[in-house]
């Protein structure tokens, strides 16, 4: 009862901000991946022009998303309805005051049926993003078919809408109501994509951004690994169109955005190796296309750490084994797997193709063997889930500093005391 009150009253306060400031845009961000992602890149695209406030971290939640969109600071103590009473105090001079921003970008998560849709009750953003729809949390979901609905639902109560047409299956068009539709992606079915030109390690990717509202396109160079995260950067240029930003604004954003921690980011590790951070968390859209990124790059030796894919519920044995079916033989030196369900299915799909398999229970014991069995000039992808999995902590093992350690996920003393206590079971 008392986080019911404490939730309403502030969406009352996001409803009476925006009533107040009619003149400040908003935008959110939904899908079943790359939400974060794609909300700082839009963010460090539209600084180029505008005054924006978008939060660093994934606060997406009932009580997180409106504090971020006003904001404000998450209160230590949930509890303490003192606490409570300073933000409320806060929230009222945000809206007194002028306005300190010209967009707001806010990404909205979804963990079981009907919040996106609550979302709708006081949020009325200029332009939803819809990053994808996938497998996430299907304990609650239960199928593909609900989520397509809870994510899409953002676009119809948004006054226009931007849908990466890549990672949605067209089949879900007859959910739109909303006639004010644009597709972004990587291939030039969508009216906003990425057309590569060349790609290195070092200097990521190099082509040209292609807006249907423009006669030409715009040279940019992407410092970024993998499809998901050039789709991130074209959805950030398409809502810069959408709100009247330049070539020349939209080209120097874009070439300015840079990967999130634990998210396709890359470091380098020890041997000279290339380490894919991609640790945040994990689901099978995220990982497949992050073992393609993988498979790409040039070099002699790749080794795949993949851990479990949380909150599949029935579907994640089908899951876990579709994702070992794609581990290829002539790609990866060794697949190494951490967890109860990738050792249960994901491992022996993946010797069925004939893949070298090691199997650990924790991310400890996995980082120590990938350091035995690195050659020089590697390929190393972490991807794992949050949960009991932590694979940041095998990235660690594999670092070429210690220095760089301040570049991975969870890293906090409070996160760090959840960690060790985890790996003291072992």
């Amino acid at each position: 009862m008392f986080k019911k009150f404490i939730q309403k009253k502030l969406e009352n306060y996001v409803k009476a901000y925006f009533k107040a400031h009619p003149e400040v845009k908003l935008i959110i961000v939904v899908g079943s991946v790359g939400k974060t992602t794609t909300k700082l890149a839009i963010g460090t695209v539209l600084a180029e022009r505008f005054r924006v406030r978008v939060h660093e971290g994934n606060h997406n939640a009932e009580l997180s998303a409106p504090l971020a969109i006003l904001g404000i600071e998450y209160p230590e103590n949930l509890k303490s309805m003192f606490a409570w009473l300073a933000v409320f105090k806060a929230a009222r001079l945000r809206i007194r005051q002028p306005a300190d921003v010209d967009v707001v970008i806010q990404e909205v998560g979804s963990d079981r049926i009907g919040q996106i849709p609550h979302a709708g009750t006081y949020l009325k953003p200029d332009i939803a993003v819809i990053t994808a729809v996938s497998p996430e949390h299907m304990e609650f979901f239960g199928n593909i078919d609900i989520v397509a609905q809870e994510e899409l639902a953002a676009a119809n109560f948004s006054q226009a809408a931007i849908i990466n047409r890549d990672d949605i299956p067209g089949r879900y068009a007859n959910l739109l109501t909303n006639s004010n539709i644009s597709t972004y992606g990587t291939g030039g079915s969508a009216e906003y994509y990425f057309e590569e030109d060349d790609f290195s390690i070092k200097d990521g990717y190099k082509g040209k951004f292609i807006a249907k509202d423009w006669d030409e396109p715009s040279e940019v160079k992407l410092m970024l690994l993998g499809e998901q995260s050039i789709r991130a950067a074209v959805g950030a240029g398409a809502v810069a169109v959408k709100l009247g930003m330049n070539s020349t604004e939209i080209t120097k954003g874009m070439n300015k955005i840079r990967a999130v921690s634990g998210r396709m980011n890359l470091l380098r590790g020890v041997e000279d190796a290339v380490i894919i951070d991609d640790t945040y968390n994990s689901s099978p859209l995220a990982a497949s296309s992050a073992l393609t990124t993988l498979y790409s790059l040039p070099v002699s030796q790749k080794i795949a750490v993949l851990g479990d894919m949380n909150e599949l519920g029935t579907s994640s044995m089908v899951e876990h084994q579709t994702l070992g079916l794609l581990c290829d033989p002539n790609q990866l030196a060794w697949l190494v797997t951490v967890g109860s369900e990738a050792e249960k299915y994901l491992a022996p799909a993946a010797r069925q193709q004939g893949c070298q398999v090691k199997s650990f229970k924790n991310a400890l014991e996995a980082g120590a063997f990938v350091h035995s069995v690195l050659d020089k000039g590697a390929a190393i992808l972490f991807k794992g889930s949050q949960g009991n999995i932590y694979l940041e902590e095998a990235v660690k093992v594999v670092l070429h500093s210690t220095e760089e350690e301040g570049r991975l996920v969870r890293q906090s003393q409070s996160w760090l005391k959840i960690k060790r206590d985890f790996f003291t079971k072992f």
